[in-house]
């Protein structure tokens, strides 16, 4: 994957997470909204919407692909700093590269926010967010969390 794929992946994981808090649903509710097809489209236009506000690009993204609202709000009983959308992405980037067979990344990228993970990785009042890199590999992997 080149360095201009990884920025773009690193882009739409962001975008996931945005949307997601936007909307109050879990990430794999986004995430199969925009299935395989979607997820090709907004990594090809990541490009250009680097230049805009993740703000439009969610409102975009929102109406066209018909995204209801939910019910799994994170953020308004969270007692601490929320992670940044960025901080979150990059973490679900490099999940995804460290785990992706070679061609293989949007597979990996609907399956890690398609497992018990992602609602970890974005409940904040959890931590798991906090957790060591290689930790959440692992547990990504093994399907559970790890003692």
């Amino acid at each position: 994957m080149t360095e201009r794929e990884k920025d773009d992946l690193f882009y739409v994981c962001s975008l996931i997470e945005f949307v997601g808090r936007k909307t109050k649903n879990q990430r794999r509710i986004v995430v199969n909204a925009l299935g395989e097809k979607g997820i090709q489209k907004q990594l090809y236009d990541a490009q250009v919407n680097h230049c805009l506000t993740f703000e439009q690009v969610a409102d975009e993204v929102v109406d066209y692909y018909k995204i209801p609202s939910g019910s799994f709000d994170t953020i308004i009983e969270c007692e601490y700093a929320i992670p940044s959308v960025t901080s979150i992405g990059k973490l679900y980037s490099r999940i995804i590269l460290d785990c992706a067979k070679p061609g293989e990344e949007i597979t990996e990228l609907i399956n890690v926010f398609d497992s018990f993970i992602s609602d970890g990785i974005s409940d904040f009042k959890t931590g798991i967010y906090y957790e060591n890199m290689s930790y959440l590999e692992c547990c990504y992997q093994e399907g559970h969390l790890l003692d």
